[in-house]
């Protein structure tokens, strides 16, 4: 049995977790869910967005499933997943894109994984005023070489692992030649101990243009914080949008899974929310947790649902009479 901290989320979180858990349980995994609170909902009940029994909870559990959060404004968060990530030191944030049959986009057989540094770079969150009058601003990036050598060695294994080729690590080391060329000095340090793993190189611009235009040639990508964050979403364009894509955040001891979309709050309660990103989310929580099987089992079910392209939500056919639920009913249905 797996002890999981969920956490349902604001907006449509709770419907489409939902549907997650009802899929995952019916799945076979045994999972002891301990339901929590975080977000607008959360500080609306306790006056703060992550009441301290969320964090008891994923003190014991080391494992949480989300859904999207709101960060009320004033809080005193940034974000309440940076700080999540920061707290549990989950360094590596991980979105696969891959192409769905059934799902019409403007390129086929794309299959790329984002391995983004999750702990610092800009997102470090060291922004000051350098006036009084406050019209001048600074922002420094950090990059250290302990992060930068185990987000490396987290690609390239999870490149070894799942039988991949190549890593592309993305940088500006031509312009920023300290912090980047930290960054990609280490990736040349890695790669010479992963003699099977093809290590690409490409500057972060140059690689945008080439991911629109030949997506095929790419499979791990490695960045730092901003870069990767913005690949992510570029790669979610690729095959269909955020309502398809999963997150990991995986830290030495810790992880977190999530779908990277908001909460969505001008559909909430209406049953028209697309499921599929926390699913997946799910599948690799249970990939994660040693439930191959039950992963693989909703995995198979999800692409037979958006395949057939019936019982999908709106985004998917809009022309469909299905909502979320009765998507969540079909892959039910679906599972061997």
């Amino acid at each position: 049995m797996h002890s999981v901290t969920l956490i349902k989320g604001d907006g449509i979180g709770p419907s489409i977790m939902n549907e997650a858990v009802k899929i995952i349980n019916a799945s076979g995994a045994k999972i002891n869910w301990e339901e929590t609170h975080a977000g607008l909902g959360a500080f609306q009940l306790f006056n703060t967005p992550i009441p301290e029994e969320t964090l008891q909870s994923i003190d014991r559990t080391r494992l949480a499933f989300k859904g999207p959060l709101t960060t009320p404004i004033g809080a005193g968060f940034r974000s309440i997943n940076v700080a999540l990530r920061q707290k549990y030191d989950l360094y590596a944030n991980v979105r696969p894109a891959k192409s769905w049959k059934g799902v019409s986009t403007r390129f086929e057989n794309v299959d790329i994984v984002i391995v983004r540094e999750n702990t610092e770079g800009l997102y470090a969150g060291l922004e000051h005023y350098l006036t009084p009058k406050k019209d001048i601003a600074e922002s420094i990036a950090v990059v250290t070489r302990l992060a930068s050598e185990r987000i490396m060695d987290y690609a390239f294994k999870y490149a070894q692992d799942n039988q991949r080729k190549k890593v592309t690590v993305c940088h500006k080391a031509n312009i920023l030649k300290y912090s980047q060329g930290l960054f990609l000095d280490v990736a040349r340090e890695t790669a010479a101990r992963y003699p099977n793993i093809e290590l690409d190189e490409k500057i972060i611009d140059a690689a945008c243009m080439h991911m629109v235009m030949n997506p095929q040639q790419f499979d791990v990508v490695v960045a730092t914080n901003m870069f990767g964050d913005i690949l992510s979403d570029l790669t979610a364009g690729l095959v269909g949008g955020l309502g398809l894509i999963a997150g990991a955040n995986i830290g030495k001891d810790a992880a977190l899974f999530e779908a990277v979309h908001g909460s969505a709050p001008d559909i909430t309660g209406q049953n028209k929310a697309n499921p599929t990103a926390v699913i997946m989310a799910g599948v690799m929580m249970l990939h994660h947790l040693g439930e191959h099987d039950a992963a693989n089992s909703i995995q198979t079910a999800v692409e037979k649902v958006v395949e057939e392209g019936v019982n999908v939500t709106p985004d998917l056919n809009p022309n469909t009479k299905a909502g979320t639920v009765e998507m969540g009913n079909a892959i039910v249905a679906a599972m061997v």
